[in-house]
């Protein structure tokens, strides 16, 4: 009875369990069918997205192949105190325009000067072109349009094969002076001193030179048409800018900042070196080969006797260069916080000859010197430096500022070799008209309105010894200069 029972319950309970598992298969399917279309949705929506991020990829390439086309194809042009300059856009070529302004006056109190030396003159004008070609050569032209005449100042090619390997040719300034060295734009006084008196200026030659370990050893050598003590290669005779022997002049200079990259602050301002020149050569009555003397205010104070006027006999009998001329030049600079001193001393070996009826030929080595010590101090607080400076601040009445403030102060002479005055009237230089020594001293204010303006005033005072009849001494030269200075 039990068995009949269970079995009946049994056929019962089947449709119940069916109509579950039809339920439940139900749900699955459609689950599944509702994953998959959600499944499929999401891949449609990745699939967009991924094709949005490529559109946006390639507008980002256009957009970087168009900013590099412009890049490539458009060159800087920039203006700044220094100049103003147009740039390639690889940097590697660079042409600038720079120049120089100096109008100066000259008053003396003195009773030797002429009148006529007081005066307002342009004292430079020149305009640069400078730049670089292919990242490695540089060039520079700068003619002078002062005094009422035209003449190349600066005409060169450097070629910077490695820092310490640059290769120069053309006309530029003889490597020798370190007063010399500085622009004249960073000029503390208006002149420069004795010392330069006998060393070259601008010469046209060929130049290697460079800096090793970054500039703590500087060297030159080079070899020029060669010129006259003081002077430029477009003041030669019988023609401007030409070797006016025939032998050049051999010129080397090295100069040592030991501590330019050190910790000590005190020493990074001090420099040192020594440079010279050398040439065996033989000028004539004509074309002497010796220079004349001026003092700061430009005025002759000495010069070697010059050949008889015509028509007096012997009319070739001047003093001339035969044989060697050395120059040897120690040098120093130091800078120190607004503080700085420059001193330099020169000593030139001259052979001269002169052939005179009474003495017949005469022949002599000369030992000319001059050395000069130079102080400036920014009362402003700028830092000196042997080139040019920054301005705490410029000129301007409505931000009440006012520029740069600079006293200078500086010593010098000039000695010559008392043999040249031996002779009497066989002498190579007159001791009635040149005389043997100069000394001079000098103090100056130097107002930097910005960087490109210079207000500068200069006062010297220059005593002689000899340079006057029966052995008495030539008159205390003294002159106030000024000028107005521009550079950029």
């Amino acid at each position: 009875m039990r068995f009949l029972e269970r079995k009946a319950d049994s056929a019962a309970g089947r449709p119940n369990r069916r109509l579950a598992f039809g339920i439940a298969a139900a749900l699955a399917f459609t689950a599944g069918v509702a994953q998959a279309d959600e499944l499929a949705d999401l891949k449609a929506r990745l699939d967009a997205q991924e094709q949005q991020i490529k559109v946006l990829e390639r507008k980002l390439e256009l957009n970087d192949e168009a900013a590099k086309a412009t890049t490539t194809s458009t060159a800087t042009v920039k203006a700044s105190p220094k100049g103003f300059s147009l740039q390639s856009p690889d940097n590697q070529n660079v042409l600038k325009v720079r120049g120089i302004l100096h109008f100066d006056g000259h008053r003396y109190f003195d009773d030797i000067t002429p009148a006529t030396a007081d005066t307002w003159l342009f004292r430079r004008v020149r305009p640069t072109i400078e730049g670089t070609l292919n990242g490695i050569y540089d060039f520079r032209f700068t003619p002078d349009f002062a005094g009422g005449k035209t003449i190349i100042l600066d005409a060169f090619v450097a070629a910077r094969l490695k820092p310490w390997a640059v290769v120069t040719a053309g006309k530029f300034k003889v490597p020798v002076g370190l007063e010399r060295y500085v622009s004249a734009s960073d000029l503390r006084f208006i002149e420069r001193g004795f010392p330069t008196s006998l060393v070259p200026n601008r010469d046209l030659g060929v130049q290697l030179g460079g800096d090793i370990s970054g500039g703590v050893v500087s060297y030159s050598v080079g070899y020029f048409n060669g010129v006259t003590d003081g002077g430029s290669s477009d003041g030669n005779t019988p023609t401007a800018d030409t070797e006016n022997d025939t032998k050049g002049d051999w010129a080397a200079r090295v100069f040592v900042q030991p501590f330019l990259n050190s910790d000590n602050f005190a020493l990074r301002g001090l420099g040192f070196g020594i440079a010279g020149t050398y040439v065996d050569s033989t000028g004539s009555t004509t074309t002497t080969l010796l220079p004349g003397y001026r003092t700061p205010g430009q005025q002759t104070f000495f010069s070697y006797r010059a050949s008889s006027a015509a028509g007096v006999v012997p009319a070739t009998n001047g003093t001339f260069a035969d044989g060697e001329r050395l120059r040897i030049t120690p040098q120093a600079y130091y800078s120190i916080g607004s503080f700085g001193v420059l001193g330099e001393y020169v000593k030139l070996s001259q052979d001269v000859t002169r052939v005179t009826p009474t003495a017949g030929t005469r022949s002599q080595q000369l030992d000319n010197s001059a050395w000069q010590v130079q102080f400036a101090w920014f009362v402003t607080g700028e830092d000196e430096s042997f080139k040019g400076f920054t301005p705490a601040n410029v000129f301007s009445l409505e931000n009440h500022t006012w520029g740069a403030l600079e006293l200078v102060a500086r010593y010098h002479e000039l000695d010559i070799d008392d043999d040249a005055f031996v002779g009497g009237a066989n002498s190579f230089a007159n001791p009635a008209t040149a005389a043997s020594k100069a000394s001079a001293w000098g103090v100056g204010v130097n107002w930097y309105l910005n960087q490109n303006v210079k207000l500068s005033a200069n006062y010297d005072v220059t005593t002689f010894e000899g340079g006057a009849a029966a052995g008495a001494d030539r008159p205390d030269e003294k002159a106030l200069f000024t000028r107005v200075g521009l550079a950029f």
